[in-house]
C-alpha cells in the first residue's frame, strides 16, 4: 500500500512556495489536506486534534519551507512534518476534544469489514494505533519509527507485533474485552 502523501509537486509550485505566495499554498494545501488530516485523524482518534494537526503542519511549512533542500520527495518531507506534529500532540497527553468519531470523511466507511478496523483501531493505545498505522499504511520502517518516538527498535517491532494480534481479536470477537494481561501490555 503506498502512502497517501506519495503525490508529486512541481519545481514551479516550490518556488512559489518560497516567494510565500498565497496562491501556491492554497494549492499545496488542495493537494495535501486530506491525507494530512486522515493521518492525523488515524493516529489521534479525534476529529478536533486532526484539524489542529493540519493546521499546525501548514504553518510549520509557511515558516520552515526554506528548510527544505530538496534532497527527498516534497511530500515526504511534509509528511515527516505532519508526523512530527501529530506526536507533539500524541506525547503532550491532552486527552482528546471529543468522542471518537464514528466515520472518515472521504473514505468507504459503509462496508463491513472497515467499521470492524474503524473499531478495533479506536480499541488500540494511541501509541499502538500510531505506529501500526505509520508502518502499515504510510511506509515508515522500524527504524524510522523508533526514531521518531525516541524509542529502541524492539518497540517498534512490539508495538506493531501486538496491534495487529489485538487487531485480529477484535475483528473476530468485535465488543470483546481484551484479557487484563492484553490491557496491561497495551497501555505501556
Amino acid at each position: 500500500m503506498s502512502s497517501a502523501f506519495a503525490v508529486e509537486t512541481s519545481p514551479e509550485l516550490l518556488a512559489g512556495l518560497r516567494r510565500r505566495e498565497s496562491a501556491a499554498f492554497a494549492t499545496l494545501y488542495g493537494m495535501f489536506e486530506r491525507p494530512i488530516h486522515n493521518l492525523a485523524w488515524r493516529m489521534l482518534a479525534d476529529r478536533e486534534d486532526a484539524r489542529e494537526v493540519l493546521q499546525d503542519t501548514f504553518l510549520q511549512v509557511h515558516t520552515r519551507i526554506d528548510q527544505y533542500r530538496g534532497d527527498a520527495p516534497f511530500w515526504s518531507w511534509l509528511r515527516k512534518i505532519a508526523v512530527n506534529v501529530a506526536l507533539m500532540r500524541l506525547r503532550s497527553g491532552r486527552p482528546p476534544h471529543g468522542e471518537l468519531d464514528d466515520e472518515m470523511p472521504g473514505e468507504a466507511s459503509s462496508l463491513p469489514d472497515w467499521i470492524d478496523l474503524e473499531q478495533g483501531l479506536a480499541q488500540l493505545s494511541p501509541q499502538t494505533r500510531s505506529v501500526l498505522w505509520l508502518h502499515l499504511v504510510e511506509g515508515y520502517s522500524h527504524e524510522e519509527i523508533a526514531q521518531e518516538f525516541g524509542r529502541s527498535l524492539s518497540f517498534s517491532k512490539s508495538q506493531v507485533q501486538r496491534g495487529a494480534r489485538r487487531l485480529r481479536e477484535l475483528m473476530r470477537n468485535p465488543g470483546e474485552e481484551p484479557p487484563k494481561q492484553e490491557l496491561r501490555h497495551a497501555v505501556a
